[in-house]
């Protein structure tokens, strides 16, 4: 990807945000409730129609729709994303304090992922049809089919009240409270991405170029490890940035389980509290996020496939 495309993304990531400001601001703005009201009565305070209307005038709700998203979107660009009434804070500090337990757990639960399901992939491959492949299948058509809530559950009861070794409550700064919530974000991605594996590889090793190099006497490690995995790593390496981004963008299931101080635990309570501002920044963030990772993958294109950089 040269320079003239990588600022051509950017300026159609400028829009696709634009957009999705304009959306996430309808939404907000059509959502029952109102935010002035949402702000006395979570401080336990019970409003007359006099001081809704004062809240409504001091946080600018009384003035046009599209007034109101000028100036949202004016003052998200300074990265003033206003306060949350919930939390009692900016709402540009509460995502910067949940971003990093969340890009840990992302981390962790990635890492994992990789040790386990390219081996597993490879090795099913390698063994079409044998004995091995059909209980890899097998292992991760139940790693697919379990929910993240019902391995969650299962892995509390196990770990932590039958046997005690691993917290119940999960906390950003403890690498104990890090295990169950990356394992249980792991098995479905590692079953998955096993399956992703086992068929790319599949697909390399009847290409033709397998073929010759076998009639050359080139030896099967050296075609594996060094041709067929390579070349599989391309359709991976989209589905790794996709995931990525999802995950950063918020677990919110899995973190909720296990009380997991992340940004999906910090979503939910946005939604539950009607927490408009904190929903808003929430939105644009994980977009933002999202966006910039799939930049990334595109351009590693390059460096994966030499292909890629023959077409320029």
């Amino acid at each position: 990807m040269n320079k003239n495309a990588i600022i051509s993304r950017l300026l159609q990531m400028v829009i696709v945000l634009i957009g999705i400001s304009f959306l996430t601001f309808l939404l907000t703005y059509l959502s029952p409730g109102d935010p002035a009201r949402n702000i006395f009565t979570h401080a336990g305070v019970m409003p007359s129609s006099e001081m809704i209307e004062e809240m409504r005038k001091t946080l600018g709700l009384d003035k046009p729709f599209f007034t109101q998203y000028k100036d949202w979107l004016f003052n998200c660009l300074q990265g003033n994303f206003g306060d949350s009434f919930m939390l009692q804070k900016p709402v540009k500090d509460l995502l910067l304090e949940r971003l990093w337990p969340t890009l840990k757990l992302t981390l962790a639960s990635t890492v994992l992922m990789l040790l386990f399901s390219v081996p597993l992939g490879v090795i099913s491959a390698v063994n079409h049809n044998k004995p091995i492949d059909y209980f890899v299948r097998m292992i991760t058509f139940f790693g697919v089919s379990i929910p993240n809530f019902w391995l969650g559950l299962m892995l509390i009861l196990i770990f932590c009240v039958k046997l005690g070794l691993l917290p119940v409550v999960s906390s950003a700064g403890d690498f104990k409270s890090l295990i169950l919530p990356a394992v249980t974000l792991a098995v479905a991605m590692t079953a998955k991405y096993t399956r992703q594996v086992r068929t790319a590889v599949l697909e390399e090793l009847h290409s033709d170029y397998v073929i010759g190099a076998r009639a050359r006497g080139v030896s099967e490690n050296k075609i594996l490890w060094g041709n067929v995995l390579p070349n599989s790593l391309l359709p991976l390496i989209t589905m790794l940035g996709l995931s990525i981004g999802s995950l950063l963008g918020g677990t919110s299931v899995v973190e909720i389980i296990y009380s997991y101080p992340g940004l999906g635990n910090l979503a939910v309570s946005a939604i539950m509290s009607a927490d408009y501002f904190l929903l808003q920044g929430y939105v644009l963030w994980v977009s933002v996020i999202y966006m910039l990772i799939n930049l990334v993958v595109d351009i590693s294109y390059n460096y994966v496939d030499p292909r890629m950089r023959l077409r320029r």
